[in-house]
């Protein structure tokens, strides 16, 4: 016999789990069903951004910081340390220990919530009266019957062309998180976020990294200045990035992997590495989800279809997250899982893409909101720049991290915030502020108003703030 719920949400990711909570807080009985398994084969819910995303990619990150910074500036404090050894194994096996407590708080928070958990699979099975079957292919199979229905199914790498992800040789982000040894050649196709957070990871344990990337401007969906600001450091980390380069044939051998490629003079070369990461994009996950089983739609590009507030083609069925358009951000996903649960219970659920951030946790991070100055200039609106380096920042000088700026854009009449841009210590903290600040439509001025406390980095945003209108206090 089936168990019936209000509510049963397909994926148990960031905009899964979210949703399957909020819609529990809000009266609803409801379902969320996730498939991964930990290594013992136990539930794993978190989706790519707890187990192979955004978690262990930080931890890792983190790591591989403290390993730098004994090895190369803890001197510069006075601290001298001798004979700093890598223990590679212990440094995965935080790592995962890290991704546990945040799978093992998930099913705490189901508890908590009242949320009816099931492991495994879940796929559409056909329409019902007063909702959809859904299928949980588990061990523990289940038929379960929902009124409403959330797919929050996340997405997949997106793999080169006749060159499928073995983890091995050829890695997803996935297989970047697990490699067993520090290589001495690592090869990445991509320049973006997983590229760039993986690569410098690599890079602080020793190998040595070449990034490919086909595109001949570097991070170009960032400000060109703080990009250009960001280049200067990851240069300098010994990170060999190449751009405008045109990949041809991947041969994976028993040892190494062969990546043919033209420069951006036109010139053809070959780079051998030990292994290769590949982090071009990703596509969204409807694998096994038999969408054809109750007519869902998808778009030309695979995602599931939907409207400005996720309703899909099918009454009460809405998607979220990485299977919908808009940004691959597990913070997006979060939104519009809480929007999506907030509708369902006949509320105004809120999501505004002007002001989700952008966070690259490399070093320096790399942080931004709304839009970038070329934007600006491409759609003919008359803006004020503010800039503020941490070069002058008292707090970034005692933590003997001064690289990077803040940078501001205003509207030039109104003086509304358009875009806050930084590449520096804690970017990814202090985008907050501007976050809140746009969401308010509030005006560099408010910043500048504002009082930061002495001496912090967020100081740097008020100077920004400042700089806008010419008016700096220390610089």
């Amino acid at each position: 016999m089936s168990k019936q719920f209000d509510v049963i949400v397909i994926g148990g990711g960031p905009g899964g789990y979210v949703a399957a909570i909020r819609a529990a807080q809000l009266g609803f009985n409801t379902a969320c069903i996730d498939a991964w398994k930990n290594g013992k084969g136990g539930p794993a819910p978190g989706g790519t951004c707890t187990n192979v995303g955004c978690i262990p990619s930080k931890a890792l990150l983190q790591s591989s910081e403290h390993y730098e910074m004994a090895r190369h500036h803890l001197a510069d404090h006075g601290v001298e340390v001798k004979g700093v050894d890598l223990d590679l194994a212990k440094m995965i096996g935080r790592k995962d220990a890290v991704v546990k407590q945040n799978n093992d708080g998930i099913l705490y928070l189901f508890k908590k919530n009242k949320v009816s958990f099931f492991h495994g699979r879940g796929a559409f099975a056909r329409a019902v009266d007063g909702g959809y079957e859904i299928q949980v292919d588990g061990d523990k199979p289940e038929t379960l019957v929902g009124k409403h229905v959330i797919v929050a199914t996340g997405s997949n790498a997106r793999a080169l062309p006749g060159v499928p992800f073995d983890e091995d040789k050829v890695l997803s982000n996935d297989g970047a998180l697990r490699i067993p040894a520090v290589p001495k050649k690592l090869g990445v196709i991509g320049a973006g976020v997983i590229g760039l957070e993986m690569g410098s990871v690599w890079r602080r344990l020793g190998a040595e990294v070449t990034i490919l990337e086909g595109l001949p401007t570097f991070l170009g969906a960032a400000d060109e200045q703080i990009a250009k600001e960001a280049r200067k450091s990851f240069d300098k980390l010994g990170l060999n990035i190449q751009l405008g380069v045109q990949v041809g044939e991947v041969q994976v051998g028993k040892k190494q992997v062969s990546i043919a490629y033209t420069d951006a003079q036109g010139a053809a070369k070959t780079l051998e590495v030990d292994r290769l990461i590949v982090s071009i994009g990703r596509v969204p996950n409807t694998t096994g989800l038999n969408v054809e089983a109750v007519g869902l739609q998808l778009d030309e590009r695979g995602f599931i279809a939907v409207d400005g507030e996720c309703r899909t083609n099918l009454p009460n069925v809405w998607a979220v997250g990485d299977v919908v358009r808009g940004p691959m951000l597990a913070h997006k996903s979060e939104e519009e899982g809480v929007a999506v649960a907030e509708r369902i219970a006949g509320q105004h659920g809120h999501v505004n893409f002007d002001t989700i951030p952008w966070v690259i946790y490399t070093t320096p991070e790399i942080a931004w909101v709304g839009r970038t100055e070329q934007q600006l200039k491409q759609q003919g609106v008359a803006y004020r720049a503010g800039t503020f380096p941490f070069l002058a920042n008292g707090r970034a000088r005692a933590l003997g991290d001064t690289t990077g700026m803040v940078k501001f854009l205003a509207d030039a009449a109104t003086d509304e915030i358009l875009g806050v841009h930084i590449v520096g210590p804690m970017a990814s903290e202090l985008i907050s502020e501007a976050v809140v600040a746009m969401e308010f439509k509030a005006s560099s001025e408010d910043i500048a108003r504002i009082c930061h406390a002495h001496p912090t980095l967020s100081e740097a945003v008020k100077e920004a703030a400042l700089a806008v209108d010419k008016r700096t206090l220390n610089f």
